[in-house]
């Protein structure tokens, strides 16, 4: 039984997630500020982190920023009702794994929610260390290098860094990509997919990915 910790100060909102992802069999924490939601995160006692970014005593940005530097492979799902393009990609570069705009679809936040979880256990059972072409990936400690060298590599760049490492030699479409590293729908007609190879051979090398026409990229030979 995975165990959720709900940072939300709206009590309405707070009870009405509670309510469901307890009825899905999940063990649900509530807490109503930043600061205690940070703490609480910190312990390890939890598989998942629903995290609002209007909070008191603590934003949630602040949260976030710590939970990347102290517990990286923590799942975060920001549920907020900011759902400006800046808010949602300074959540997402700061290391949530979703983002949600209030008002929102419980179904939909559950299906988000058993996402990341799996991702979770799938990682659990992985290496934690991956290594393809001269690109080393150290799962535990978000670190990358290339050969000898660490790069540094925001939160998105990594994840799908690794995405492209564990399907090397495959070509993986732009559908594929949205959906593993960033977990759900863009406009059909954003380039985010395309930005952040562009970011990735920068760091990585250019020659490592590759174009395939029609498809989409391919990550090594």
């Amino acid at each position: 039984m995975s165990s959720i910790l709900l940072v939300e100060d709206e009590d309405r909102i707070a009870s009405f997630v509670a309510k469901g992802l307890r009825a899905d069999g999940f063990t649900v924490t509530c807490v109503a500020d930043g600061q205690t939601g940070l703490d609480y995160a910190l312990t390890g006692d939890f598989d998942l982190v629903v995290l609002d970014i209007g909070l008191p005593v603590l934003d949630g940005f602040t949260v976030l920023e710590r939970l990347a530097a102290e517990r990286p492979t923590l799942p975060v799902i920001v549920l907020t009702a900011r759902d400006s393009v800046t808010d949602t990609v300074a959540a997402l570069e700061g290391g949530a794994a979703d983002y949600m705009s209030k008002p929102f679809r419980f179904d939909e936040l559950l299906a988000r929610v058993r996402l990341r979880l799996r991702t979770v256990v799938a990682r659990t059972a992985s290496d934690d260390v991956l290594e393809r072409d001269g690109v080393r990936l150290d799962l535990r400690r978000r670190v990358a290098s290339v050969g000898e060298t660490e790069v540094e590599l925001s939160s998105r760049e990594f994840r799908l860094a690794e995405v492209f490492v564990r399907n090397a030699g495959q070509a993986l479409s732009r559908e594929q990509l949205l959906s593993q590293v960033w977990g759900y729908d863009f406009d059909p007609g954003s380039n985010v997919v395309d930005v952040y190879v562009g970011y990735l051979r920068k760091k990585l090398g250019a020659s490592r990915i590759t174009t395939v026409r029609g498809v989409g990229y391919r990550f090594g030979s």
